[in-house]
């Protein structure tokens, strides 16, 4: 099949099998997968012209809605959390769409600008899963307690199931919101009490989403490991909120390149979004069983791949 806006000419079954094969793990993170997605479509398809920015963005339409739906369902969803994400990332998505237009046209420097973004992302995201993170993690008693009890959760399904691991996160495993103001959000989860500064994650989200605008993504695979590294948010409350984040800037950034005559490949962004609709949905329901530690070092481990790559690209 032929893709003419790409330019792209491959089995139309091809997308959707490496899409749900992206968004099953990344979405475990509250990560769409659109920033593996985007270097695939540069390195593998030869699509590298600007249109391949907004049709990322259409994968993320596509297929977050099925992951999100998911979270809800499981209360989950840190509402709050995705307010302060929306209204931050919005502004930035239009600015950062619009340099990417005026100032990164070229690929050779674009490529570069993604290894940076992704080196970031992934030595973020591998540093906390080593034991020097680990042990300073120790020093919260709310972080320990809440690993306790999913080890504990594991253990005794474990007994139960014979050996066959069945379940992670308890079913009263669900956000509970205490306290939400300009200045701070606290929200209950599993027993324990988490919080964070609101206008400090609002600059956050505006720096995010003009990154996120220049790169083609809704800005989560920034937000979520800032989140989980830097505020000291648990995986399990924040993957949800920056999924629905991230779907809500993505619609913006579309319309914002397309108001810049910057097109997107339709029927190639649709096809991406197949695949990750199902994969989002599948992934969001597997999160609770999976530890958080090995969701990290597998994220981790694909974006520093991926980043390296890139860098030694624009030097070569």
């Amino acid at each position: 099949m032929h893709f003419p806006t790409s330019g792209v000419d491959v089995s139309p079954f091809f997308f959707p099998i490496i899409t749900f094969v992206i968004s099953f793990f990344t979405s475990m993170g509250g990560v769409s997968g659109a920033f593996l997605l985007l270097p695939f479509q540069v390195s593998v398809l030869g699509f590298s012209s600007p249109a391949v920015r907004p049709t990322n963005l259409v994968y993320n339409i596509v297929a977050i809605p099925s992951g999100v739906y998911r979270y809800i369902k499981e209360k989950r969803m840190a509402w709050q959390l995705v307010w302060v994400i929306i209204f931050g990332t919005l502004p930035g998505v239009f600015i950062g769409a619009t340099v990417s237009i005026k100032y990164l046209p070229e690929p050779r420097m674009f490529k570069f600008f993604v290894g940076c973004v992704l080196l970031y992302i992934g030595i973020q995201l591998l540093y906390q899963t080593t034991g020097r993170h680990q042990k300073g993690r120790e020093k919260s008693s709310r972080v320990l307690g809440m690993e306790s009890k999913f080890n504990q959760m594991v253990k005794i399904t474990k007994e139960k199931q014979k050996g066959l691991l069945k379940s992670g996160l308890a079913p009263e495993a669900v956000i509970k919101t205490v306290r939400f103001s300009m200045s701070k959000y606290e929200y209950e989860f599993w027993g324990e009490h988490y919080s964070f500064n609101s206008f400090f994650l609002f600059v956050i989200a505006l720096i995010v989403g003009i990154v996120g605008g220049v790169y083609g993504i809704g800005g989560g695979s920034i937000i979520a490991p800032f989140c989980v590294a830097i505020l000291g948010l648990p995986v399990y409350t924040v993957a949800g909120a920056v999924l629905l984040g991230t779907f809500i800037t993505s619609i913006a950034g579309v319309s914002c390149y397309y108001t810049l005559a910057v097109t997107p490949d339709w029927t190639l962004g649709l096809l991406f979004g197949i695949g990750g609709f199902i994969g989002m949905y599948c992934g969001a329901r597997a999160q609770k069983f999976i530890p958080e530690r090995l969701i990290k070092l597998v994220l981790g481990l694909l974006i520093t791949s991926l980043s390296i790559r890139y860098i030694l690209q624009f030097f070569i």
